[in-house]
């Protein structure tokens, strides 16, 4: 599975060979630029520029940070100087904010009339601009409206503190005048990326090809240009303003059995991070999509399995469709021999006339090298369990068991001890499993048993009977393998012996 190495999505305007040189955009004043960018929403950038100095104090301005930085993780460094004080101009210059900034002020106004277009200015004194501009024109009081006349207003001058693009003014004191490099840093929200995964798997081979993909998004309100790149793979610690780590995670759906972590070390880390750098500089642009290559293996060995997990207790009126279930390894020895970041899986196989069809998609956390990985790629149509209760029944013992026991220490220093008992009682269930196989060739189906110990007092369970042999996974959950052949059905009794 060959993909191009690099694709560019972004929701941009082509212009014309022919526009004019003056429509183009202003050249960038950032230097050279390296960008960290972490999955949760942050991006660390780290700009350095070559600045010239007077000496003494000088207030610097440096243009094209992220509209959304993070004052406070604002760093510069260099030889020669020292902060005075640091201001982010975050008010940037719009049509609104410029008529907002010109409350109190005289503005002119230009008409132009339509049937004859001839032009008349009036000066005007801007009154308001909350909701709409208010005006005082002469003696009269009138309310800019949008009606579609031919009108423009003419400001006498651009407001100090409004910026055509997000500015860092820094006030400085050098010790001696020159040009030296200035190296900017800081945090900044509204980057980020996420790892997918397309993979096509051969069912008669048992291969499978993966092609891994990062998608880069820039909102930060800034571009940055010609950056060297690196991702970073986790969740960095980071504190709110309201003083705790961290969000709400809704709950992930149950994983398949078969995921186990890997021991396997390589690639690139930062600290307990691994991290992916994108090969070669790259611009990414305000408001754009990239999309990246970092991963491209094919032939990796893989196998289709099935899966029904089912509750305790649990039956069903009719067959239900048991879990298709993919599972590979990312492990050197497969060909993959790399950590691979959290995302979406997406899983394809060829049809009858050589079209990759869509079959399913699974989400998996950041895994180690060397892993093993089970992937829920959907329901199978030919492949059924019903799980039947067949007998339930109490076993009354005689016998009783003590439960509880204390002590108590009186007043003048005796000490007596006191029991409760209670009668126990064990349970007897009997369960079929029906497993039927529609498919011209024979599956395994690992039927789980859960519920099996979800308290500390439901930890006594036994199993004395089971037409298949059993593996306990944990506590809680038994396993079992169950063949079944090409166009036909097993099924599998369980005897339980429980105390509820």
């Amino acid at each position: 599975m060959r993909l191009t190495k690099l694709v560019l999505l972004a929701g941009l305007a082509a212009i014309p060979a022919s526009a004019p040189a003056q429509n183009a955009a202003p050249r960038s004043a950032q230097g050279d630029v390296s960008v960290t960018i972490y999955n949760n929403n942050l991006a660390l950038v780290q700009d350095v520029r070559q600045v010239s100095l007077p000496q003494g104090r000088s207030k610097q301005e440096f243009p094209d940070v992220s509209a959304m930085i993070r004052a406070e993780t604002v760093s510069l460094s260099g030889d020669g100087f020292g902060i005075v004080e640091q201001n982010f101009d975050y008010d940037l210059l719009t049509p609104a904010a410029l008529m907002e900034k010109a409350v109190g002020q005289t503005i002119t106004l230009v008409r132009t009339n339509p049937a004859t277009g001839a032009e008349t200015r009036e000066r005007a004194l801007v009154m308001a601009a909350n909701g709409g501009v208010v005006l005082k024109i002469g003696e009269r009081i009138e309310v800019l409206r949008d009606d579609g006349l031919p009108v423009r207003v003419i400001f006498d001058a651009i407001p100090p503190n409004l910026r055509a693009r997000p500015t860092l003014s820094v006030t400085m004191d050098a010790k001696s005048a020159g040009a030296r490099p200035l190296a900017l840093s800081y945090l900044t929200p509204g980057m980020g990326w996420k790892a997918d995964y397309v993979t096509l798997f051969d069912e008669k081979a048992g291969k499978i090809d993966v092609q891994g993909w990062v998608t880069l998004t820039n909102n930060t309100g800034t571009t940055f240009t010609n950056a060297n790149v690196l991702m970073v793979a986790g969740s960095v610690g980071q504190t709110n303003q309201y003083g705790y780590n961290g969000g709400y995670m809704p709950p992930r759906p149950p994983q398949p059995r078969g995921n186990r972590p890997g021991t396997e070390s390589g690639g690139q880390q930062v600290g307990d991070f691994h991290v992916y750098p994108i090969a070669g500089r790259t611009t990414i642009a305000n408001a754009q999509t990239k999309q990246v290559s970092f991963l491209d293996v094919s032939g990796v060995p893989a196998r289709k399995g099935y899966e029904y997990n089912n509750g305790w207790l649990g039956a069903q009126g009719e067959a239900v469709s048991a879990s298709s279930i993919l599972k590979f390894s990312n492990a050197r020895s497969g060909g993959v021999g790399a950590a691979l970041p959290a995302g979406t899986v997406r899983v394809y196989m060829r049809d009858s006339k050589g079209q990759a069809q869509f079959i399913g998609e699974s989400g998996i956390d950041h895994t180690p090298g060397g892993s093993n990985l089970a992937l829920r790629t959907g329901e199978a149509f030919d492949v059924k369990v019903q799980p039947v209760v067949e007998k339930r029944e109490q076993v009354t013992l005689d016998e009783w068991e003590k439960y509880a026991r204390w002590r108590i220490t009186y007043p003048d220093g005796s000490v007596k001890e006191y029991t409760g008992e209670r009668p126990k009682t064990y349970y007897r269930t009997q369960m079929k499993y029906v497993v039927t196989n529609a498919r011209d060739v024979p599956v395994t189906v690992d039927v789980i048993q859960s519920g099996l110990g979800q308290w500390w007092w439901w930890r006594d369970v036994r199993v004395p009977q089971e037409s298949i042999t059993g593996t306990q996974e944990n506590a809680d959950q038994r396993r079992w393998e169950v063949p079944v052949p090409a166009n036909g059905k097993t099924e599998l009794t369980v005897t339980f012996l429980t105390p509820w």
